[in-house]
């Protein structure tokens, strides 16, 4: 049976019922959608999983892949996943997105077929005509890769022939790294921002309570703060100003547990602190919005009334371009990520050490963290100003 034609998928309602035990990660208006992507069989390994204890941001990332995995497959084979997916369909997923746009403009055949692109593109999956990121290939050969071991059968992911098909590709199509965030939301910029979320409305309050939470806690990414709770939020004892001075003033202090939201956290104690402006803020929106419990930031509708609906990650991310903007910034240069981003190169540019900046941003790579703190350096630093 063919389930997904060029009107979107064919709805489900015994699946899309099923999808409800997802609903703490997956979008009530993407249920439906999945229904008529997803098979029985993949919903109940879903279900399964989070039954399990997966990372939320894990699960949500393995229904996106596993939705386009299924979605793509249909199109190209007029099935749905094999499970385990032989060699020569892993072969076939490579080669339709990883391929030369030098060779596709003379050979048509070369690359993803027209009708699996055209397929794509009906239904909201697709939308770029050029090779995909081999990143983001090889991030859906890797869920692809989970979901098959999760079902206890053995992929052939680590075949040779597979392995070489896959560096040539990418090497075909290796293309300069993008940047999430053009612009590092650095101290500075940061204060640009909240100088726009300066009146007593509710927008306003909620804004500046996201930025400087999202900021102070360690550039916490979108999804993180979206899903944040109440019940994260633990007060602590005041703290000094200053730890060495007995008579600095006392600032409020608050842990924010991290095990709910973090998908790279593997300690369920893990947490980061936030004191100050930040927990003021903080503080502020709740009560103002009269939020105790559930969801921290909400939506608000057209008439200034709080919803009951969280924001989503994608409304985070519009927060911080629609805030650049109101500063006489240019949105296109800033997300989300630049608060992450920036705080970990406003850190470097402040001498913390690096070790204790990541205990706070709860990056596991030292590798990928020091990048920020090299660019910093880079700006400040005297290596490059021996001759002048």
């Amino acid at each position: 049976m063919i389930r997904i034609s060029t009107n979107g998928p064919a709805f489900d309602s015994a699946k899309a019922e099923a999808l409800d035990a997802l609903e703490s990660v997956l979008a009530f208006s993407r249920r439906d959608f999945l229904a008529g992507i997803l098979t029985h069989e993949d919903i109940n390994l879903l279900c399964k999983l989070a039954e399990k204890g997966v990372g939320e941001n894990t699960l949500r990332a393995l229904i996106s892949d596993l939705a386009y995995l299924e979605a793509w497959c249909m199109a190209a084979t007029g099935e749905a996943l094999p499970w385990p997916a032989p060699e020569s369909i892993l072969m076939e997923f490579i080669a339709h997105h990883l391929w030369d746009p030098v060779e596709k403009a003379w050979d048509p055949a070369h690359g993803m077929p027209d009708h699996v692109c055209e397929e794509l593109k009906s239904l909201g999956l697709l939308r770029s005509d050029a090779p995909h990121a081999p990143s983001t290939v090889q991030r859906r050969l890797a869920s692809w890769s989970t979901l098959t071991r999760s079902r206890g059968l053995t992929g052939e992911f680590n075949a040779p022939h597979l392995r070489k098909l896959l560096r040539l590709a990418t090497r075909t199509s290796e293309r300069p790294r993008q940047r999430k965030s053009n612009q590092p939301v650095t101290g500075d910029v940061l204060a640009l921002l909240l100088a726009t979320c300066s009146t007593d409305r509710l927008a306003d309050m909620r804004d500046r309570a996201l930025l400087l939470t999202a900021f102070a806690s360690g550039g916490r990414r979108r999804d993180e703060i979206a899903s944040l709770r109440c019940d994260q939020l633990v007060p602590q004892d005041e703290v000094r100003m200053d730890t060495e001075d007995p008579k600095s003033p006392l600032l409020p202090c608050l842990r924010i547990r991290l095990s709910n939201v973090s998908a790279t956290a593997t300690d369920a104690d893990t947490h980061v602190v936030i004191t100050g402006q930040p927990v003021e803020a903080l503080m502020h929106w709740l009560e103002r919005s009269g939020i105790k419990e559930g969801s921290v930031f909400r939506r608000i509708d057209r008439w200034g009334n709080v919803e009951w609906r969280p924001l989503t990650p994608q409304a985070v991310n519009l927060i911080v371009k629609k805030r650049a903007a109101r500063a006489g910034l240019d949105p296109t240069l800033f997300s989300a990520h630049g608060l992450r981003s920036g705080y970990l190169t406003e850190t470097a540019r402040q001498g913390i050490p690096l070790p204790e900046a990541m205990k706070q941003s709860q990056h596991r790579s030292v590798t990928q963290a020091a990048r920020y703190y090299n660019e910093a350096e880079g700006l400040t630093g005297k290596a490059d100003r021996l001759i002048v």
